[in-house]
């Protein structure tokens, strides 16, 4: 079974809990255990809530092949066999820097980048090349519900 779902959401903090609720829907109707399902949910928060933070400014359009908007994120999911792919993209300046610094317990900012890589099987900070933007994606390996999911009824 192979369920993909992307969406290009504006840099508000209402659009993270759209984003979450998606997720968690399309892993109760696949049928994926709830812990994972919980645990990846608050990996795209994490995520999301630093693209509606860090992620760029403006709602003009972008001249941008892909048509995004300046003030704009975008948000895909994979469940592709036993994995899920989350990757957050934003039209922000992109990580300053090549390799994300250890952020000591009592920092204000990375705990959120941290708490990714904790919940994830494995993660990726990167820069969007020619256009701008940072990219985290993430991937965890599924594991599924005792009871048959709704695809299978």
């Amino acid at each position: 079974m192979s369920i993909w779902w992307s969406l290009h959401l504006r840099r508000e903090a209402a659009s993270v809990p759209l984003a979450r609720r998606l997720l968690l829907g399309t892993m109760e109707t696949a049928g994926v255990d709830p812990d994972v399902s919980y645990e990846l949910s608050v990996a795209l928060t994490e995520a999301c809530a630093n693209a509606v933070e860090h992620g760029g400014a403006g709602t003009a359009p972008d001249t941008r092949p892909d048509g995004a908007l300046p003030g704009a994120y975008r948000v895909t999911a994979y469940l592709d066999g036993e994995t899920c792919r989350i990757e957050v993209a934003d039209s922000g300046p992109g990580f300053p820097y090549a390799e994300l610094p250890a952020a000591p317990s009592d920092a204000e900012h990375g705990r959120g980048m941290r708490l990714i890589e904790e919940l994830s099987d494995h993660v990726q900070f990167g820069n969007r090349t020619g256009r701008g933007g940072a990219v985290v994606s993430f991937d965890k390996i599924l594991k599924w519900k005792d009871t048959p999911s709704l695809l299978m009824a």
